[in-house]
C-alpha cells in the first residue's frame, strides 16, 4: 500500500503541544509535572493506550504488563506513548449484563479519544465487550487505530478431561442437575478452569472478537490465539506500538480497514471457526459505527455456504491453546482464500493485504484446523430464521445445535422473563417434556434490561435424567459463545416493545424449520392480531441514570442494538480548546 499522506506534517496532538501560546503552554506545561522532556512536544506521533485494565475484569487482569511492551514499540518507532484507562465493562462481574453498558462503554471512550491530544490509538482488549467498545469508539472518531487482545487462558484438565470455560460450566451444572456429578465435584473442578490469565480458552466470544479484530484487518496478523501468557503475546504487543506509528504517519484509519469487504471476511470467518452468535450483534453495531450497511441478510447470505473447519469447544473437542499451535486464525484465512471466500485484497493495520499476510501460513494440525470435507458442520455460519415468530429475523448457530432439532415442531412451555425460568424450571410438576419448545420473554434490549447471555436455558431436570442434553429453545436473549444447544437467540422485535415473541402462550405450536429459515407460531393471523392488540408492557422502566437512557434509546438487536444517536455519525476528531 502507497502512502495516503506526506510525512512529516502536522499532527492532531499538535493543538495542544506545539508553540508558544498561552495555551499551548498550558497543555504543555502540565504535561511536564511527569518529567518528560521539551523534545517529546516536537509533533512526533502521540499514541493512546487505551486500556481496558482492572481488577474487577480478570480477562483483562495482565494488561496493564502488556501495555509496558505496547509502550515500548511506540518509543523504538519514534512515538510519544500515552497510556488511559478506559471503561472496561467486565462479563463476569457487570449486573445486569456487560452488554448493557458495551454502548456507554463505547460512548465515554469516543470522548475520551476525541478530547485528547491522541493522534493515534492502541485499542487493549479481551473480555467479551471491550473488543466491540473500543472498535466501536475508534470507528467513530476515525483516527489511526490497532487492536492487541490480552489472549486466550491456557488449557483446563479436570480429572484427565480438556475441560474449556464456560462450556464445561455449563455442563457440569446440568451433570449436577442430572445427578451424574456431586456439588463437591463441581467444587473440584471450578478449580482447573481457569489456570491462568487470558480470555476463555474456547472459541467464546472473546475469541470470537479477538478473530474478528483480526479478520476485519484491525489487528496484526496472528494476534487472536496466542495465549495471553505465552512470550510471544508480549511481542505481538510490542510490534503492534512500532506499528501504530507508522499508522499514524500513513494517516491509515479505521474507515480505510473497515470496509464491507472487510465485513463480510469476518463474517465468513464467524462461520469458519464456529465463532459467538454474538459477533453479529457487535459486528452489526461497528459497521453502523464506520457507516457500512450491514444487515442480517448479509450473515445469512456470506455464512451460508462456509463450513465450520476449526474443532474447537463449544462445537468441537480442542481449545484455543491448540487452535494456535495449529497456526491459529491465519490458516483459516488462508483456507477461505483458496476457497474463493475471502476478499484477498482487503487492507488491514499492516498496510498490507489480507492475503499478502496468509498466503504462506502452514496448518500444523489438521485435527484442530479440519481439511473441509472434514468439517464439523459443511453449512456453517450463523443462521437467521424469519416468520411469523421473528418478523424481523432471529439466529442459531448450527455448529452448536443438535442436528435432529434443527427441523422441528413441538408444545410452548412458556417462561415470561428470567425470574419466571428460574422459580419453574427445577419443579417436576412443570408440565414439560423434551418434545417441547421453551420460550422465554422480556430479555431483550429494552427488556432485560441489556440483554443477558441467558438464552441457552438449562432444561429441567426430570429432562435431563432421562439422558436428554438439548431442546429447542427461544428467546430474544442473547446466548455465552462458550454454549452450546439447538437455540434460537435475539428474537425481534423482542417482547418488551410488544413483538410476537411476547404474545406466545403455553400450549401453542412451535415451528423450527432451518433449512428453509422459518420461525413459525402456529395460530391464525388473525388470533396474532388480536393478542398483539391486547398487549400491554409488563416490564419496569427505570427513573434516571444511563439505565433510562438506554431504555429510551437502544435500538433492536437486529441492528446491532447500539444507541440510536450515536449510529452511522463520525464526527471530527479534533476538539475545541476551552482557554
Amino acid at each position: 500500500m502507497t502512502k495516503k499522506a506526506e510525512w512529516p506534517r502536522r499532527l492532531r496532538s499538535q493543538e495542544w503541544y506545539g508553540g508558544t501560546s498561552r495555551d499551548v503552554i498550558y497543555h504543555r506545561g502540565w504535561m511536564k509535572n511527569q518529567g518528560y522532556p521539551h523534545d517529546l512536544f516536537d509533533g512526533r506521533p502521540v499514541i493512546g493506550i487505551l486500556n481496558t485494565w482492572s481488577d474487577m475484569t480478570p480477562c483483562n487482569g495482565h494488561l496493564r504488563e502488556l501495555a509496558e511492551k505496547v509502550k515500548a514499540g511506540i518509543w523504538e518507532a519514534g512515538g510519544f506513548p500515552m497510556e488511559v484507562p478506559v471503561f472496561s465493562a467486565s462479563e463476569n462481574t457487570f449486573r445486569p449484563t456487560a452488554m448493557m453498558y458495551r454502548n456507554l462503554a463505547a460512548l465515554a471512550i469516543e470522548e475520551t479519544i476525541r478530547g485528547q491530544p491522541m493522534d493515534g490509538c492502541v485499542l487493549m482488549v479481551g473480555c467479551d465487550k471491550t473488543t466491540p467498545s473500543l472498535i466501536m469508539a475508534a470507528a467513530s472518531v476515525d483516527l489511526p487505530s490497532i487492536v492487541v487482545t490480552g489472549g486466550p487462558m491456557l488449557n483446563g484438565y479436570f480429572r484427565g478431561e480438556r475441560v474449556g470455560s464456560g462450556t464445561h460450566l455449563w455442563k457440569f451444572s446440568e451433570m449436577v442437575k442430572a445427578g451424574e456429578m456431586t456439588q463437591d465435584e463441581f467444587l473440584e473442578a471450578e478449580a482447573s478452569m481457569s489456570r491462568s490469565s487470558g480470555t476463555c480458552n474456547t472459541m467464546g466470544t472473546a475469541s470470537t472478537m479477538a478473530s474478528m479484530a483480526e479478520a476485519l484487518g484491525m489487528a496484526l496478523s496472528g494476534n487472536a490465539a496466542i495465549p495471553g501468557v505465552d512470550s510471544r503475546r508480549k511481542v505481538m504487543a510490542q510490534l503492534t506500538g512500532r506499528r501504530i506509528v507508522q499508522m499514524v504517519k500513513d494517516d491509515l484509519k479505521p474507515s480505510d480497514i473497515m470496509t464491507k469487504q472487510a465485513f463480510e471476511n469476518a463474517i465468513r470467518t464467524n462461520a469458519a471457526i464456529g465463532g459467538s452468535t454474538n459477533a453479529v450483534i457487535h459486528l452489526l453495531a461497528m459497521a453502523g459505527r464506520v457507516g457500512i450497511d450491514l444487515t442480517l441478510d448479509d450473515w445469512d447470505r456470506c455464512g451460508r455456504d462456509v463450513p465450520t473447519i476449526v474443532n474447537l469447544m463449544p462445537s468441537g473437542k480442542y481449545l484455543m491453546e491448540e487452535f494456535f499451535y495449529a497456526g491459529g486464525l491465519p490458516v483459516v484465512l488462508k483456507r477461505l482464500g483458496e476457497a474463493g471466500l475471502l476478499h484477498k485484497d482487503a487492507i488491514t493495520v499492516s498496510g498490507e493485504t489480507v492475503w499478502d499476510e496468509v498466503k504462506d501460513v502452514v496448518n500444523w494440525n489438521e485435527d484442530v484446523i479440519l481439511p473441509a470435507e472434514k468439517a464439523l458442520t459443511q453449512s456453517g455460519g450463523i443462521v437467521v430464521v424469519r416468520g411469523n415468530l421473528a418478523p424481523k429475523g432471529a439466529v442459531l448457530k448450527p455448529s452448536a445445535a443438535s442436528p435432529h432439532l434443527l427441523t422441528h415442531r413441538g408444545r410452548a412451555v412458556v417462561f415470561e422473563d428470567i425470574d419466571d425460568y428460574k422459580a419453574k424450571i427445577n419443579d417436576d410438576n412443570l408440565d414439560i417434556d423434551e418434545t417441547c419448545v421453551m420460550v422465554m420473554k422480556n430479555c431483550g434490549p429494552k427488556g432485560y434490561p441489556g440483554m443477558a447471555e441467558v438464552g441457552n436455558m438449562g432444561l429441567p431436570p426430570k429432562v435431563l435424567k432421562k439422558g436428554i442434553t438439548d431442546m429447542v429453545r427461544i428467546s430474544d436473549a442473547r446466548m455465552s459463545g462458550t454454549a452450546y444447544g439447538t437455540v434460537v437467540l435475539h428474537t425481534s422485535p423482542e417482547a418488551a416493545v410488544g413483538g410476537p415473541l411476547a404474545v406466545v402462550k403455553n400450549g401453542d405450536m412451535i415451528e423450527l424449520d432451518v433449512p428453509n429459515r422459518r420461525l413459525h407460531l402456529d395460530i391464525s393471523e388473525d388470533e396474532l392480531a388480536s393478542r398483539l392488540a391486547a398487549w400491554k408492557p409488563n416490564h419496569d422502566l427505570p427513573a434516571s441514570g444511563y439505565a433510562w437512557l438506554h431504555q429510551q434509546h437502544v435500538q433492536g438487536a437486529d441492528t446491532g442494538a447500539d444507541l440510536d444517536f450515536l449510529k452511522g455519525c463520525r464526527g471530527s476528531a479534533v476538539g475545541k480548546d476551552s482557554h
